[in-house]
């Protein structure tokens, strides 16, 4: 669990430095310029491989035991995570709900590690999926503050939505099926 925690961690220092300690990142962009943020990603993905490893390697300890049809549940969420991540793509004009949301990435990715804390009761997933829905709240809540009032972004045409749900189907059933190829059906005995 250590290591998962370290990755978790590591993840949302990588990503508040600049919020949290600007002084310290501007003396490193000062003395490093642009490998400075190559230091920020070699974290980001640092981090990532300490996540990865240390939930695939953690001991199975049982908090609560999710209802079977948490999972279906779940696989509706993602969907919806799928549709909302993707709703930052569009730019500058956005699809109807990157409208309506100042930060959909980060409302993805809160969609996402809720449903993944409904589907899965073990303290692994608790550290991870939990741990990235705090990031993310704590997150927008420093965005919001410091950039100010949001003015949202001018609306995209239909075709852009219509592109978003197909792009969004066809992500899913690829992220399904590699969970299912991990060994991880998202579908349960169907």
């Amino acid at each position: 669990m250590t290591l998962l925690t370290l990755g978790v961690l590591l993840w949302a220092f990588a990503h508040w430095i600049k919020r949290l300690a600007p002084d310290f990142r501007g003396a490193m962009t000062d003395k490093m310029g642009e490998a400075s943020k190559g230091v920020i990603t070699a974290a980001l993905v640092l981090a990532l491989v300490f996540m990865v490893m240390g939930y695939r390697n953690a001991e199975f300890i049982p908090i609560w035991s999710p209802p079977s049809f948490f999972g279906h549940i779940n696989n509706l969420l993602m969907l919806l995570a799928f549709y909302v991540f993707g709703a930052s793509a569009a730019k500058p004009a956005m699809v109807w709900l990157g409208t309506k949301i100042r930060h959909p990435m980060l409302g993805a990715v809160k969609i996402w590690a809720f449903a993944h804390l409904l589907a899965n009761g073990d303290l692994a997933s608790v550290i991870l999926f939990g741990g990235m829905l705090a990031w993310a709240i704590i997150s927008m809540i420093l965005i919001n503050r410091a950039e100010g009032p949001w003015t949202p972004p001018e609306q995209a045409p239909a075709k852009k939505e219509i592109v978003l749900v197909v792009v969004t189907l066809v992500l899913f059933s690829i992220v399904a099926g590699i969970h299912t190829f991990l060994g991880y059906s998202p579908f349960g005995g169907l």
